[in-house]
């Protein structure tokens, strides 16, 4: 069993039929009462992300999860493929319970096949991915003059994210994957 003041980003647990995972845990103390914990998790059947408030005492069932790494292939239509790395098998995943995790991988992607009772349930990204921009408009003086010195970018992956405005059409970026924000311009080299 898992205690809520135990929840962290990664930890996977059972409730109500479905099988959770961690995206982020504040912890609050309020007063002489008891301890809450709001957490933000991904439904690993659905694919839905909600945030529950659970109180200090609530025990979960630990979800066992089997983690593999695989490499994203292709898109056969109703699927996206991936292949093991270890065994090459090729493991279809379908398209539905993988629509925010495609905003950040590209052929070739690594990532981490995530399966519960032999039962290919999702992937699990890295933090951070990066990313070509496709489109984006050039920098204009005066445009700095709200104090964002912000402007729409358009990734490989058709991903639109807010850039700074020395970024360029080409430049690779680093966005976080977890709510798809501008991190950095990856390094040249």
């Amino acid at each position: 069993m898992i205690d809520a003041n135990d929840m962290k980003p990664g930890i996977t647990f059972k409730d109500k039929g479905s099988i959770f995972i961690v995206l982020s845990a504040s912890h609050s103390h309020q007063g002489r009462g008891q301890a809450t914990v709001k957490i933000k998790v991904k439904d690993l059947i659905s694919g839905s992300i909600t945030m529950k408030t659970i109180s200090g005492g609530g025990k979960f069932e630990k979800a066992h999860i089997d983690k593999t790494n695989v490499i994203f292939s292709y898109d056969d239509g109703d699927n996206y493929i991936f292949m093991d790395e270890e065994t090459f098998e090729q493991v279809p995943i379908n398209k539905s319970k993988l629509e925010w995790e495609m905003n950040f991988i590209v052929d070739g992607s690594k990532v981490m096949l995530i399966s519960h009772e032999g039962k290919n349930i999702g992937i699990q990204l890295k933090p951070q991915a990066t990313l070509m921009v496709t489109d984006t408009e050039p920098a204009v003086a005066g445009n700095t003059a709200s104090g964002k010195a912000l402007k729409r970018a358009m990734t490989e992956n058709g991903l639109e994210i807010q850039v700074p405005l020395f970024i360029k059409n080409n430049d690779y970026v680093i966005v976080s994957t977890e709510d798809g924000s501008y991190v950095s311009r990856q390094k040249k080299g």
